[in-house]
């Protein structure tokens, strides 16, 4: 269950995101095309505040797209939504849900493969304590992946996990 947080009643972002086209000046300046590709939402708006910030964060994205040369898209959705819903991010909670929506899938009651599986409870205990990542759950994922992979879904984490600390305490606006 993700908890809410109380708040003084007015729900505001505690940083208002860049304009849209303020946005769009400071991606062009960034002079990457990989970041003009990206949705601007108000998560990446906020980022703009400070492109180095913006691009440190970015890197989430290549994470994404290395993990789908060998995981599926859904199984990066669930791991991204695993890993945001233990870590109580609202923002990209709803975030992956939608895609999840979007896939047909249910969380709640998908009947895992072993993969998903071994991601989802990756993913929860990165999100919630990293110091309890023993040996033998870096054994189960060596049942599935490669050490490469590994570091690629650990960096992957690391990045949700980023992620959601920001969208958390600047309370940014889904």
């Amino acid at each position: 269950m993700i908890k809410i947080k109380p708040t003084d009643g007015d729900n505001m972002a505690r940083i208002e995101p860049v304009s849209v086209e303020n946005a769009a000046e400071k991606i062009d300046k960034l002079n990457d095309e990989y970041a003009r590709k990206l949705k601007l939402n108000n998560m990446k708006r906020t980022l703009l505040h400070n492109t180095t910030a913006f691009d440190a964060l970015m890197g989430f994205h290549k994470l994404c797209d290395e993990a789908k040369s060998f995981l599926s898209e859904l199984d990066v959705n669930l791991f991204c939504y695993a890993i945001s819903f233990e870590n109580d991010c609202m923002v990209c909670s709803a975030v992956f849900k939608s895609f999840l929506d979007e896939q047909g899938v249910d969380f709640d009651t998908l009947i895992m493969t072993p993969v998903e599986q071994a991601l989802i409870s990756f993913g929860r205990i990165i999100a919630d304590n990293p110091h309890e990542v023993f040996d033998d759950q870096i054994e189960e994922l060596r049942e599935f992946f490669s050490d490469e992979q590994i570091v690629v879904l650990t960096s992957l984490a690391a990045m949700m996990v980023a992620s959601n600390i920001i969208n958390t305490v600047l309370d940014v606006e889904i």
